[in-house]
C-alpha cells in the first residue's frame, strides 16, 4: 500500500514550531492504541505478548503509513496532513468525536490566544434579552464573561464567587451544589470534561488552562476521567435539573459562537416542555438583584463573599 507519509527512508523527523500540542496528540494516539485489542481488528492474540493493545507497527501498517513516520506522530515530534491523520483514525477505530479531536490537530483558524476578557454592548443585550432563559458568554478557557439574572437564579450568581471561580468546569465540579443540581452529575461532567480536554490539548502552555486542569484535577473523578483521555464534542441535549426552588427542570442546552467576537460563546437554556417553561418564569421572578448598573451582569463586577457555595 502507498505511504500517505514521507518515505520509509526519511532520515529523520521534520522540526514543527507547534511541538506542545502534537505531544498531546501523541499521547492521545497511543492511549487508543493500548486499549484496541488485537482480536478486535482480525490480529491473532500471540502468546507472551507485551505490547498492550496494537504494536505501533501494526497501526502503521493499517494507517498504510511507515513506521517511522507513526512512531514520530505519537512521540509528538511531526505534524502532519488530514489524510494521515484519517488513516490512523480508521486504524484505531476511533470515533466520530475522537476522530474530529485528531483532525483539529491540523485546523489552522484557532481561537486568539489572548482574546477579549469583556463582550461587546450588542452580545450583553442579547443575553439580558435571553430572560427568563439562563444565558452566559464563556471564553476560550470556559470563563464566564457575562451572565443574565435567569443564569444566576438556576444555578448560582457568578458575581458572588470569587474571579478564579467563574468557570464553568469550576462550577461543575467544584460547587457542591452542582451534583445534586445537575440530575444526571456523573454523565454531564465527564462529558463537559472530554470537551474541555480538546480544548485544553491546543494550548499546553496557556497559564489559564493549567491553573483549571491543577484545580479541577484535585477531585477524585476528574482525575480518573481526565486520565482515560476520553474527548467529546458538543452536542445538543436536554439537560435535567433537581432545582431546590423551582424543581424538576428539563432544559434544552444550546452553545453558539459569537462570530465578531471571536473565542466567545453563548451558552443558553431553553424549556424543554410547558412545566419547564413555567419554572423558569418563576425562577426569573426570584433571580438575585443584578450587578450594580443596568443591563446584564459582567465579570468586572466586584465579587462578595457567599458563605454557602465555599470552594472546595
Amino acid at each position: 500500500m502507498t505511504s500517505p507519509g514521507p518515505p520509509m527512508t526519511h532520515s529523520g523527523p521534520p522540526t514543527t514550531p507547534h511541538a506542545f500540542p502534537h505531544r498531546e496528540l501523541g499521547a492521545f494516539l497511543r492511549s487508543r492504541r493500548e486499549r484496541l485489542a488485537p482480536h478486535t481488528v482480525g490480529l491473532p492474540a500471540a502468546p507472551g505478548r507485551r505490547t498492550p493493545g496494537l504494536r505501533r507497527a501494526e497501526v502503521a501498517e493499517r494507517a498504510g503509513i511507515s513506521l517511522s513516520w507513526y512512531t514520530w506522530l505519537e512521540q509528538g515530534r511531526v505534524r502532519t496532513s488530514p489524510q494521515v491523520l484519517r488513516a490512523v483514525a480508521r486504524a484505531l477505530r476511533l470515533d466520530e468525536a475522537e476522530t474530529a479531536h485528531v483532525l483539529s490537530f491540523t485546523a489552522e483558524d484557532r481561537p486568539p490566544a489572548h482574546p477579549p476578557t469583556f463582550v461587546s454592548r450588542n452580545l450583553l443585550t442579547l443575553v439580558q434579552s435571553m430572560a427568563p432563559h439562563p444565558a452566559v458568554v464563556l471564553d476560550p478557557h470556559w470563563d464566564l464573561l457575562a451572565w443574565n439574572t435567569s443564569y444566576a437564579a438556576l444555578l448560582t450568581d457568578p458575581a458572588r464567587l470569587h474571579p478564579k471561580q467563574r468557570n464553568l468546569l469550576w462550577l461543575v465540579f467544584c460547587w457542591p451544589p452542582a451534583r445534586t443540581l445537575l440530575a444526571d452529575w456523573p454523565r454531564e461532567a465527564r462529558a463537559l470534561l472530554g470537551q474541555f480536554r480538546s480544548r485544553a490539548a491546543h494550548r499546553p502552555d496557556d497559564p489559564r488552562f493549567t491553573e483549571l486542569l491543577g484545580r479541577l484535577l484535585t477531585d477524585p473523578d476528574a482525575a480518573r476521567w481526565y486520565a482515560d483521555r476520553e474527548t467529546t464534542a458538543f452536542q445538543p441535549s436536554v439537560r435535567r435539573f433537581h432545582h431546590p426552588a423551582a424543581g424538576e427542570l428539563r432544559l434544552r442546552y444550546v452553545k453558539l459562537a459569537a462570530v465578531d467576537e471571536p473565542g466567545h460563546h453563548l451558552l443558553t437554556y431553553l424549556p424543554d416542555d410547558p412545566a419547564s417553561h413555567d419554572a423558569l418564569r418563576r425562577l426569573e421572578k426570584s433571580a438575585p438583584s443584578p450587578c450594580p448598573g443596568r443591563g446584564p451582569c459582567q465579570a468586572r463586577t466586584t465579587p462578595t463573599p457567599q458563605p454557602h457555595t465555599p470552594a472546595r
